[in-house]
């Protein structure tokens, strides 16, 4: 019984994300294909909304890669991945639109994104050793090592935790004003909002995902130091 559940526990681990990728993915390609009413290539969606917003500094890059795109804080750039810099679908914009919420956060200081930024080396740090203390702490029995470890992957955890409220409000944004900037009508706003809801998706996965593994080591933790 107790196999079983370990087998149902991984076979989860693994399928939450490819469930979320493959949403993301079938969404996009439906709506790639589907031209906007507004007939604005990606990079000029992000050109109006930063313009609109007084963020003439900000300046919009190509970048290589499917779904790459991103907005860079330090540089002020929002980068947008080929398809989507020239592309002039409902995907190609909302995507576009996205990662100007993301410019929009960092003009406004956004609480969650200051904080989240101010997480990235310790959530990096995190993620490379919290595995390598954990796994020592098993083999050698250490459950102090164990613990250790637990507490380096709680920040790679709560920065996937505070990711979620970034990507919502920037989604968020990012309806706002394609509507109020007239890049979309009324009747492209519901899909324009399953393209950011898909991507969000992932982002849920991969915090869900986290939760899930950090919940394990802390039952093994606390199984090894009553041994």
């Amino acid at each position: 019984m107790q196999m079983l559940g370990y087998l149902i526990y991984f076979a989860l681990l693994i399928l939450i994300p490819l469930w979320a990728q493959g949403r993301v993915k079938r969404t996009y390609k439906k709506y790639s294909k589907q031209p906007i009413s507004s007939h604005m290539s990606g990079a000029e969606v992000a050109r109006k909304i930063l313009d609109d917003n007084g963020l003439y500094d900000v300046q919009i890059e190509e970048t290589r890669g499917m779904l790459s795109d991103h907005y860079d804080p330090r540089k002020k750039v929002v980068r947008l991945s080929t398809d989507n810099y020239h592309g002039r679908s409902m995907a190609a914009s909302a995507v576009a639109a996205h990662e100007v919420g993301h410019a929009i956060q960092d003009q406004q200081e956004y609480a969650f994104l200051k904080f989240r930024s101010a997480l990235v080396p310790v959530a990096n740090i995190g993620s490379n050793l919290s595995m390598i203390l954990i796994i020592a702490g098993i083999i050698f029995s250490a459950a102090n090592w164990i613990l250790l470890g637990i507490i380096f992957m709680s920040a790679a955890v709560l920065f996937q935790l505070v990711t979620l409220p970034v990507e919502f409000d920037a989604s968020n944004r990012a309806m706002g004003q394609m509507v109020s900037t007239g890049i979309i009508r009324n009747n492209e706003e519901r899909e324009t909002k399953k393209v950011l809801n898909a991507a969000a998706m992932t982002y849920v996965a991969a915090a869900l995902v986290a939760v899930m593994e950090l919940v394990r080591f802390v039952l093994l933790y606390m199984a090894t130091s009553e041994d």
